[in-house]
């Protein structure tokens, strides 16, 4: 596959942003598909004109777009009036009272994206902005070093879009995650190595082949879709702040683009400025975040990953640093939770909230358990969790804990005695619990 030009998109007069910025020195680069500072080599960011915006966008025009991610496309770093629209985005938020009951908590919501459109993970909504943009810059074959979701993503939506694509993903991948990309029939490289080895080989290939490379180099406007999830929870609590999230961290762009997606709808005055705290959440097989946060430390020391939650399971965090730094400054926390505390996390949520989510979720909600045991989480807030991808996709991760179906003849009294047993057992662990 060799990149040619793509068919040409419609262009809007109204784009909203003007450019990259590094992040460290401040550099300015022209939007094309570059993504580290020439300079300083630090990590370069889309530039808006918040002015222009604070114009333009209201509460009821957001309204009145399209029931996906692209009713905030002036936020976005696209040209186009036609974005790739498949449906991604405005995931429920759930209010979980019973979750919230058994942890001690009054007011918890759950950002479901294990139900977001095309692949069911988080990864559409960066996905969609990434090709949307890839497109504009003239790629016709787009491409991603992934842990899963991210391949599974990239490949569906390429598909609707008629792109060429090929993945780059570790060769010890969950079952579900391979066939999920396959089903789309991309090339697909499986990587005898970790996700960073994967991702050190596909940086060579972008600057060998040209290619888009959704999270490398067009990693600034990929990047920009996560914002999405924090401009939701806005509008879905009242066009309200809540009091402070809980969301998984991997590279750690997840958590600082929610942090930008809040404060760029308090500086063009959609809503009300308040403090949020924000917490993350690691694997302790590989949690180079959490490490750098209880030391103290302004920088990440990379990790070999060795635990089941494969999808959040980065070594050398790209963003590591700023998440730490928004933790720190907005007196939220990081912690890791074990593979054990994983597998309790993901039936936690399932049990309480019927909400199947897979190990970065279950890392997410056995992470919430740990800071509100701690104290570290007041039970008066208002505090949403993200969930961001779903269940089926890692069945490994659970299987043997969950127990069997009961299996019986086709009569009453076989039913009954099996009830009975069920009913028994159910006792016996709630006993154990409540001891």
């Amino acid at each position: 596959m060799t990149q040619t030009l793509a068919p040409s998109c419609s262009r809007s007069t109204a784009a909203m942003f003007t450019g990259l910025k590094c992040k460290e020195c401040g550099a300015e680069y022209e939007a094309k598909a570059v993504h580290v500072c020439e300079l300083c080599f630090g990590p370069l960011e889309v530039v808006y004109d918040y002015e222009a915006l604070r114009q333009t966008v209201t509460r009821e025009s957001i309204e009145k777009g399209p029931n996906s991610i692209w009713r905030y496309r002036q936020f976005l770093p696209v040209e186009t009036d036609n974005p790739i629209d498949v449906g991604t985005g405005m995931t429920p938020l759930l209010q979980a009272n019973r979750l919230a009951r058994r942890l001690g908590l009054k007011r918890l919501y759950i950002k479901n994206d294990a139900v977001n459109m095309p692949t069911l993970s988080f990864k559409d909504r960066v996905v969609s902005v990434a090709l949307t943009r890839a497109r504009e810059l003239g790629f016709s074959t787009v491409s991603c070093a992934s842990t899963g979701n991210l391949a599974n993503s990239t490949a569906a939506i390429a598909a609707h879009a008629g792109l060429d694509c090929c993945v780059f993903i570790p060769a010890d991948l969950e079952a579900g995650k391979v066939l999920g990309t396959l089903i789309y029939a991309p090339t697909v490289m499986a990587v005898q190595g970790n996700y960073d080895q994967v991702n050190r080989l596909c940086s060579e290939v972008a600057n060998t082949h040209g290619w888009g490379f959704v999270n490398i180099n067009l990693r600034p406007y990929y990047s920009e879709g996560s914002k999405t999830l924090g401009y939701e929870v806005i509008e879905q609590l009242g066009w309200e702040l809540p009091d402070h999230i809980v969301a998984p961290l991997a590279s750690g762009s997840l958590f600082t683009k929610i942090h930008k997606g809040f404060q760029e709808f308090v500086k063009v005055g959609l809503v009300e400025e308040k403090a949020v705290r924000f917490s993350g959440a690691q694997a302790e097989g590989c949690s180079p975040i959490a490490q750098a946060f209880r030391e103290g430390r302004d920088f990440i020391t990379p990790v070999k990953p060795n635990t089941i939650a494969k999808s959040i399971a980065i070594g050398n965090p790209a963003d590591g640093v700023y998440a730490v730094e928004i933790a720190n400054k907005t007196n939220g926390n990081i912690e890791s939770v074990n593979d054990q505390e994983i597998v309790e996390g993901i039936k936690l949520l399932a049990e309480t909230e019927g909400v199947f989510t897979e190990t970065a979720g279950g890392t997410t909600i056995a992470t919430l358990k740990k800071l509100v045991e701690a104290g570290k989480i007041n039970p008066d807030e208002t505090t949403v969790v993200y969930i961001t991808g779903n269940g089926l996709k890692t069945q490994e991760a659970v299987q043997g804990y969950i127990g069997e179906p009961l299996t019986i003849e086709p009569k009453l009294d076989a039913f009954e005695r099996a009830l009975e047993r069920a009913q028994t057992l159910d006792r016996l662990e709630w006993q154990q619990v409540l001891v």
